[in-house]
């Protein structure tokens, strides 16, 4: 049971990290499960910042959540980690454990798996990928979790596919590799997963055609709709965005540093949009 009086500290920590909103979504959770003693802040940490940063954290420190580019070297501090953190080689969370030392998790793929499912994307999915960085990875284990086993890779460089390979192996995926010459015609698919950055698939929102049913999910939210994401609206496909997905794998993360479980959803999503929707 969580001591809700006991002081404890959270943050995020990335590069650049000014503009992230998870402050806001953990800070009103925080506020909502009656954890007044409870603070989320948030650090500017290059990759090799991480360890020095995490080596000097008193033990009031629950929690660390991780963006880029803190991924991987966030796994590589861990004592211990999940099987989809291992699977993917990359950790958006690390939780203090008891003796002192950090166990590693990424809830982007939980987070991804809901946001999907909550957009009406079914089991066996053909499912589509634009990129090939650290959400590449967790959409393609978001895509083994939906039970499909070959993935349609669009990348600009084909090494970055070669990169995707070892997590695609432990999750049991094949990549179909595809350059992005030919982006365009990848979009045959009943979920396409855009991770590439803001203003990199925009050339592509007069081009494509989604199928009937479709589900896009775009990693960005800022600035939103992006030319993609409007383009499919347009056509009538389900859209969730980066937004969708920062809420669902926030939940996941304060759950395991505080011990309050269900976490205070309606609260972290009414702030969230509060702050989105004052930008």
């Amino acid at each position: 049971m969580t001591d809700r009086l006991q002081p404890c500290r959270a943050a995020v920590c990335g590069k650049p990290i000014g503009h992230s909103l998870s402050p806001v979504i953990h800070n009103a959770g925080f506020a909502a499960a009656g954890l007044r003693s409870w603070t989320y802040t948030s650090f500017e940490c290059a990759e090799a910042e991480l360890g020095d940063l995490v080596a000097g954290l008193g033990p009031e420190w629950a929690g660390l959540s991780l963006t880029m580019p803190l991924k991987e070297a966030g796994l590589a501090l861990a004592a211990a980690a999940s099987p989809v953190a291992v699977a993917t080689g990359a950790a958006n969370t690390l939780v203090r454990r008891p003796d002192g030392t950090w166990y590693a998790d990424n809830t982007d793929v939980p987070g991804m798996i809901r946001v999907l499912e909550d957009a009406g994307l079914r089991r066996g999915p053909a499912v589509t990928v634009l990129g090939g960085g650290g959400t590449a990875r967790a959409a393609l284990a978001a895509a083994a979790g939906f039970g499909a086993t070959e993935v349609t890779v669009v990348t600009r460089r084909p090494e970055a596919r070669d990169e995707l390979a070892p997590a695609a192996a432990a999750l049991g995926v094949t990549i179909v590799g595809r350059d992005w010459s030919r982006a365009a015609s990848a979009f045959d698919a009943d979920a396409v997963i855009s991770t590439v950055p803001k203003g990199a698939a925009d050339e592509l929102a007069t081009a494509v055609r989604f199928s009937p049913g479709a589900v896009l999910f775009d990693a960005i939210y800022d600035p939103w709709p992006t030319p993609l994401a409007a383009a499919a609206q347009r056509q009538g496909v389900r859209v969730v965005s980066g937004l969708d997905l920062l809420l669902a794998q926030a939940l996941g993360q304060f759950e395991q540093f505080t011990g309050v479980v269900p976490a205070p959803e309606s609260a972290m999503r009414a702030a969230l949009t509060a702050a989105a929707g004052s930008r």
